[in-house]
């Protein structure tokens, strides 16, 4: 039996989501929304695909969240979308309500799932999905790190004129301004990039790395990215189904792990079966850790605004 994967929100980053999982071959997708027909017509749309791509990935679009039953994946990217202009704070309280509203909903038909929240602003809504849930906080997982390190990484390789394949960049803290590349563990085949270029580039690609999500907003002016968004989601969906034991940077629930308890935060995540396996502690220089308690508070702030 194939395994579930219910998408909730059908924009651009949860249809592009259904897309991807679809042409992996990954699961079969239910898409939900509650605007009628959005859902069924994207659904229908990307079935029909699927003899061409010949993939046997079975998709459905519906606005019933009885359709979503026994999931084993719920990734959850409905809410608002930043427009020019707007700070991810600004869509705080109207988001919380909604992802209030979506994951009892959700809990209610697939107890046993495993939540990806794609939502922003990302840290506080994964905190929100976590109160409401009532979850073990390996099945509650935020998707930042690996978006904002994916887009690191595409600079680095555009600067250096080498492979995407031989970048690998590590990103922690929460997604937004106060997010912490760490150019020592950003690495070209192994050669740190500190050995590669200059530091004053360097924390120039780190700065466009900050602004990256704002960057695109600025471009479209009517909506925000999608493409990177929903393949980061889907490499922690095919991390989780396929048991890879993949270590990603995510948001999770930390207790005490660097020094921060309470709150959710983006850390390198081992990511298996059982969804968050294993947090692993890097050793911070004071001016990292500094960096990644300032990102600490600032989720705590957005937190208390919203009382989770």
């Amino acid at each position: 039996m194939r395994k579930k994967v219910s998408i909730v929100g059908a924009g651009n980053v949860g249809a592009t989501a259904a897309h991807w999982i679809a042409s992996k071959e990954l699961a079969d997708v239910v898409l939900i929304d509650i605007v009628d027909g959005v859902p069924q017509g994207k659904g229908l749309d990307l079935l029909e695909a699927m003899p061409i791509e010949k993939r046997d990935s079975h998709v459905i679009g519906t606005n019933d969240y009885a359709d979503t039953a026994n999931s084993d994946i719920v990734v959850i990217t409905a809410g608002l979308p930043r427009k020019p202009g707007m700070s991810r704070d600004d869509l705080l309280n109207t988001n919380y309500k909604i992802m209030s509203d979506v994951v009892g909903k959700v809990m209610q038909h697939s107890p046993n799932c495993i939540l990806i929240i794609v939502s922003n602003p990302l840290d506080a809504m994964a905190q929100a999905a976590y109160r409401q849930a009532k979850l073990p906080r390996e099945r509650v997982i935020g998707m930042a790190g690996i978006l904002d390190s994916a887009r690191f990484r595409t600079f680095i390789a555009e600067e250096l004129n080498v492979s995407v394949e031989n970048v690998t960049a590590f990103v922690l803290g929460g997604h937004g301004d106060t997010m912490v590349p760490l150019p020592r563990y950003s690495t070209v085949a192994g050669i740190p990039i500190t050995e590669l270029m200059p530091a004053e580039r360097i924390e120039q690609l780190v700065q466009r790395t900050r602004d990256g999500g704002a960057e695109i907003v600025k471009y479209l002016k009517t909506g925000s990215a999608y493409y990177a968004p929903s393949a980061a989601a889907v490499e922690m969906v095919e991390a989780i189904l396929k048991d890879k034991k993949k270590i990603v940077p995510c948001a999770v629930y930390l207790e005490g792990e660097y020094g921060i308890s309470g709150y959710y935060v983006g850390v390198p995540c081992k990511l298996g079966a059982k969804g968050l396996e294993q947090i692993v502690e890097i050793k911070l220089t004071q001016e990292e850790d500094a960096a990644l308690k300032r990102s600490a508070a600032a989720v705590k702030e957005l937190c208390a605004v919203i009382g989770v």
